[in-house]
């Protein structure tokens, strides 16, 4: 049995690859086709040829106090993205519904900033509220930052399906990408959403110089977690930040690392995030064989391509787009321990 054949089965039974055998997803070995071909038997399986479709609100731009040196909102950046406080709740609703009409099944509130305080919890509860009264059925996923206790529970409470807070590298090299925060309080977030009763999503972003067995760090490190999303992120490089000029990735680089998660995350919903338009270029179709969910639309501080280019680009590769009423996750996701009742002790046979 080759190797990748070893990483579909082991995916296909839910176990995490060795880290050789990850490592070797990203080395090189395998040819890049055959590499996603076996992404695309695990993806099939548990997420047939759908694709979700999930869209950002950027409820409050710019001015953060954290340093994150990958982001054109940290403390110091000279890029020139759009600065605003709050939008309002009614505005928020209206752009939320516009997504929805074209697909939509997640809307994602991110706003900027270390964390939220009661009255960001309040205004986001009200835009919560304002757009399930006119959605009733879509997933409203919310990314605020570092939680504080209870405030998961009101997310969820005032209607809220999901909480989005990334690792975005290894722990190792956390440090060399922000000093204002540490990988553990990011843990700790993911783990507040959690136990708070929202769905946990956490993904990564890649291009900043990371190697190979930070890559594999990361993955190994998201799956303890137990994410429902994990979003992948490309890094798009903005004047004024750090990383500024900084182009490492390849197309072929960033579907590899796509194949990984895929192995790694083989009955999640792994999301091509922000940066896919400018790395993966004319290969972003490929891309779609391994990933089950994309953003349309624009991002945060930066413009993806048109919805209707991606729309057409999901049409013209075969598959289609994930209706409100189809569960994304595999029946089995949440519920992969069953009591035993049958064998000894009991009048069933056993199987």
């Amino acid at each position: 049995m080759t190797v990748l054949e070893t990483l579909v089965t082991k995916s296909l039974d839910r176990e995490l690859p060795s880290r050789a055998e990850a490592l070797r997803v990203l080395a090189g070995d395998d040819e890049l086709l055959d590499v996603v071909a076996a992404a695309f038997r695990v993806r099939r399986e548990f997420f047939g040829r759908r694709v979700k479709l999930n869209t950002i609100v950027n409820l409050k731009s710019g001015l953060c106090p954290e340093d994150c040196t990958y982001c054109s909102q940290r403390l110091g950046s000279t890029a020139q993205i759009m600065k605003y406080s709050w939008i309002d709740p009614a505005e928020a609703a209206e752009l939320a519904g516009k997504a929805v009409d074209a697909g939509v099944k997640r809307v994602c509130l991110v706003a900027s900033g270390r964390g939220p305080g009661d009255r960001d919890i309040r205004r986001v509860e009200t835009t919560i509220g304002a757009i399930k009264a006119e959605h009733p059925q879509v997933e409203v996923c919310v990314c605020l930052g570092l939680l504080q206790d209870g405030q998961a529970e009101r997310l969820r409470d005032a209607g809220a399906y999901a909480y989005s807070h990334n690792l975005n590298t290894s722990e190792e090299r956390y440090g060399e990408i922000c000093t204002t925060h540490t990988f553990a309080d990011r843990v700790d977030t993911v783990r507040r959403a959690t136990r708070g009763g929202l769905s946990p999503c956490s993904g990564a972003i890649f291009g900043m110089g990371e190697s190979d067995d930070e890559i594999v760090d990361l993955a190994f490190a998201l799956r303890n977690l137990d994410p429902d999303s994990v979003p992948v992120n490309f890094l798009i490089p903005f004047e004024g930040t750090p990383l500024e000029g900084r182009w490492d990735l390849t197309p072929e680089r960033c579907l590899r690392i796509l194949a990984l998660f895929r192995f790694c995350f083989p009955d999640v919903e792994v999301r091509l995030a922000g940066g896919r338009e400018i790395h993966l270029r004319g290969m972003q179709v490929l891309a779609l064989h391994v990933a089950n969910s994309i953003f349309l639309g624009d991002y945060l501080t930066s413009e993806g391509q048109p919805g209707g280019d991606d729309l057409q680009l999901i049409a013209d590769a075969g598959f289609t787009i994930e209706g409100m009423e189809q569960p994304t996750l595999p029946v089995a996701r949440h519920d992969l321990v069953t009591l035993r009742h049958r064998g000894a002790g009991s009048a069933a046979p056993a199987d």
